[in-house]
């Protein structure tokens, strides 16, 4: 297996396509970049920035510039040296737009006699014969059985405002006419004689035939399982390899597949074992199955170990007691998380809870009446909340299964003739049951948790982040030690992240609100007075919002006002996405404003952010050279090279300046950041001198051993040596800044000369010489 060195993740879209791509492989090269990472690149739905909701996975997409411009990349990479790593999408496929998925339209049009009938996931008996499409808006059917408002039939489709259906062979003429006595000129008595039937868009809660990704109802699930789907699926992505036009995979969300153990030794067997890591939340003491034919995971539950090093537990009382007082209460994050997951499976992904019930009916061979149906329904809402972690993979993780179980035992005595019911089938794992309940917990878990619960509490927002358990306050440099020795041990080749497309707070927004925890009396002032200045609709959310405005700041208004919303949305306690509430957004979006246009408020967001400037680039350096150097393939995502202060999608997909950057890297130093407006070039620069060692000296990190520092701050200290490449970084900065300094703190080196990288000088044991210019240093053997 070839394994890179670094991955730089890039953003491949229409106005960024794939020899844009190409041409910042330059910089890329300079900055010390071993693979380029590219976003999905099959052809997705059009005007698609992302490219997850792909509708052709038989070829390049055309607007990404399409399967030469992959070519030309490919080759511009290989000849600097460096691989190609492209992310995919085996769970699902793009289906907004029927037409432009020939596998969709086609099931559309010929129901379950479509020889792509059987790719997708649809329950074919519960719409009785028909594939259910949520698109009718409420004012256009107000009785669900009466007339749809707006049908027409025009170029041979069924049309419905701006979308388009097809028509069933022999079921309708192709005509404009209406008022023709002739039904097939009727656009009702049409539509009721499809292989498809289109509902209202509230009934994909409840009623919904096909399997989602999560709730996305434009995101059909496929059947990746079945030997053709994966060959039809992966036709594109075995030319890439045959043709060595690729070099690894990163695979977005195995937990929505049936088997992903299987997928993983297909994929293996396509690739000729090539690097894969696959997009997998780890849950705290969890491990990936040991199985899989991968190399890990994307890096998440690192990420959340680096973030938790920095922070200071002293603040954890002090920032707990002010989202208490603020919110008027808060329930322990287990029982937050419950409550979320809960609401969740029983709302927005009920449809996926009622198939497990109905395929549990079909295994009893029972009629799933009201009243069978409502205690196992039930059951199976509770199970899903209090399940511990994404997913099982039985007979891996029965413990899991068994934790859920007890709980619900103790918690919900009435239901145990239901969970004695479901059990024997949920723990048989070649049971359809048991892998429908397996491919859905991962869907609530995401849900209930990382778009739900993370926007209801507010105590350190930095470690509101996927992946991550907010009520794990911090680590101790120890713990963080013994982690990446086990890391080294079990998963040398996985992917190290600090900021992804998913990540809720970009990695230096993180880093500088992790500073309130050493700063708690502060903060708690500086809130009240926000409060006093501009006053909140609820006070719990308006920490969280200012946090966010902190850890970016200065930000465009535009930015936090999109933050705002999608953070209030997603929170669901006061507005949602389908019913929200205009008095409350509007008090909020007005605290937004308050931000540019009060002076009063403005002072304190800027006093605020010039207080926390300095600790926070300190945690940010410190953060990125630790995600650089510990055990596991650095990913650096787009752009966060220099400061990244973005906040959650698509904030985080914004195009990125790369000119810029090419720019700052000819003159980047190690120059102490300064201010809330600092240019990042320190950060560029222990990049571009991180990578380039892990690139040109693989041999100096094949380790991981601690060491250790001696005198009044050696708390402040965090140090490892690699086999060779030695990471020394600060920790929590004010304290130490308080404490008086460095002092005579100093840092146990092995023996023999060492030269810090970073600064292009003789390294000194002693810690104030050796960190006198940045908080980090990288040291190697001074063969001069």
């Amino acid at each position: 297996m070839r394994v890179p060195s670094s991955t730089y993740r890039l953003q491949v879209r229409e106005s960024f396509d794939l020899d844009a791509a190409r041409e910042v492989l330059v910089y890329l090269d300079e900055l010390g970049v071993g693979w380029v990472y590219l976003s999905p690149i099959l052809e997705a739905h059009p005007g698609s920035d992302h490219g997850y909701d792909v509708v052709d996975p038989t070829r390049v997409d055309p607007a990404r510039g399409g399967p030469d411009a992959l070519a030309r990349l490919s080759a511009e990479a290989h000849r600097r040296g460096m691989g190609v790593l492209v992310d995919v999408v085996p769970n699902h496929v793009g289906v907004e737009s029927p037409a432009t998925n020939g596998w969709w339209w086609d099931v559309l049009k010929h129901g379950r006699d479509s020889r792509f009938a059987r790719f997708f996931d649809v329950d074919w008996a519960a719409g009785r014969g028909r594939v259910l499409l949520p698109v009718v808006g409420d004012d256009d059917q107000p009785d669900a059985d009466g007339p749809i408002a707006g049908l027409r039939i025009v170029d041979g489709m069924l049309g419905y405002h701006d979308h388009r259906f097809p028509l069933a062979p022999g079921t309708a003429d192709d005509t404009d006419d209406t008022d023709d006595t002739d039904d097939t000129d009727d656009p009702q008595a049409v539509h009721a004689r499809q292989h498809y039937r289109l509902v209202s868009w509230r009934a994909a809660d409840d009623d919904l035939d096909y399997r989602r990704f999560f709730a996305v109802n434009t995101l059909a699930g496929v059947r990746v399982e079945d030997r053709d789907v994966f060959e039809a699926s992966h036709v594109e992505i075995a030319r890439w390899f045959r043709e060595r036009l690729v070099d690894g995979l990163r695979v977005d969300h195995p937990d929505g597949l049936r088997h992903p153990a299987a997928y993983l030794d297909d994929l293996a067997d396509l690739t000729g074992g090539a690097w894969v890591v696959v997009e997998k939340i780890l849950e705290p003491g969890e491990d990936l199955p040991a199985r899989w034919s991968t190399a890990g995971t994307t890096g998440y539950e690192v990420l959340a170990t680096i973030d938790r090093v920095l922070v200071d537990p002293s603040g954890e009382a002090a920032l707990g007691a002010l989202d208490e007082r603020l919110r008027g209460g808060v329930p322990p994050w287990p029982e937050v998380v419950r409550a979320n997951k809960r609401h969740v499976a029983d709302t927005i992904l009920h449809a996926e809870v009622r198939r497990i019930a109905r395929e549990i009916a079909v295994e009893l061979e029972v009629v799933p009446d009201r009243a069978w149906r409502q205690p196992v329904e039930e059951v199976l809402v509770e199970l899903l909340a209090v399940f511990p972690v994404y997913r099982s993979y039985l007979p891996e993780g029965r413990e899991h299964l068994q934790q859920a179980v007890d709980a619900v035992r103790a918690d919900r005595p009435d239901l145990a003739d239901a969970l004695d019911l479901v059990l024997p089938l949920l723990v048989d794992r070649v049971r359809a049951p048991s892998l429908r309940f397996q491919q859905t917990s991962g869907m609530i878990m995401a849900k209930g948790v990382e778009d739900r619960a993370f926007y209801r509490w507010s105590r350190l927002t930095s470690l509101n982040e996927v992946g991550a358990d907010p009520s794990h306050f911090s680590v101790t440099p120890d713990a963080f030690h013994a982690a990446m020795a086990r890391r080294q041990s079990v998963a040398p080749a996985a992917m190290t992240t600090l900021s992804t497309h998913d990540t809720k707070r970009g990695e230096d927004v993180r880093a500088r609100i992790s500073v309130l925890a050493e700063d708690a009396g502060w903060w708690s002032d500086t809130v009240d007075a926000l409060l006093v200045a501009a006053p909140a609709p609820d006070e719990g959310f308006a920490n969280l919002l200012w946090q966010a405005a902190l850890g970016a700041w200065p930000i465009a208004r535009e930015r936090l006002h999109g933050y705002a919303e999608k953070a209030m949305r997603e929170a669901g306690d006061r507005t949602t996405w389908t019913e929200p509430d205009p008095a409350y957004e509007k008090a909020v979006h007005a605290l937004v404003d308050a931000a540019y246009d009060d002076p009063a408020v403005a002072a304190l967001l800027d006093g605020a952010a010039a207080r926390v400037a300095g600790p926070g680039w300190s945690n940010a350096l410190a953060a990125k050279l630790l995600s650089l150097t510990v055990p596991g393939v650095p990913d650096v995502y787009q752009g966060s090279e220099l400061w990244e202060q973005s906040l959650v999608d698509p904030d985080n997909r914004r195009p990125v300046d790369f000119a810029l950057r090419q720019r700052l890297l000819a003159g980047a130093g190690p120059v102490r950041p300064c201010g809330p407006g600092d240019d990042g070039g320190a950060k560029l620069h222990v990049v571009r001198t991180a990578l380039r060692l892990r690139r040109d000296r693989p041999d100096l990190f094949v380790r991981y051993d601690p060491l250790t520092a001696a005198g009044a701050a050696a708390d402040h200290v965090l140090a490892f040596d690699r086999g060779g490449a030695i990471t020394v970084v600060t920790r929590l900065p004010l304290g130490l800044e308080r404490a008086g300094g460095w002092r005579d703190t100093r840092l146990e080196l092995p023996p023999g000369a060492w030269r810090d990288l970073v600064t292009d000088r003789p390294a000194a044991v002693e810690v104030d010489l050796l960190l006198s210019e940045l908080p980090v240093a990288l040291l190697v053997r001074d063969q001069r």
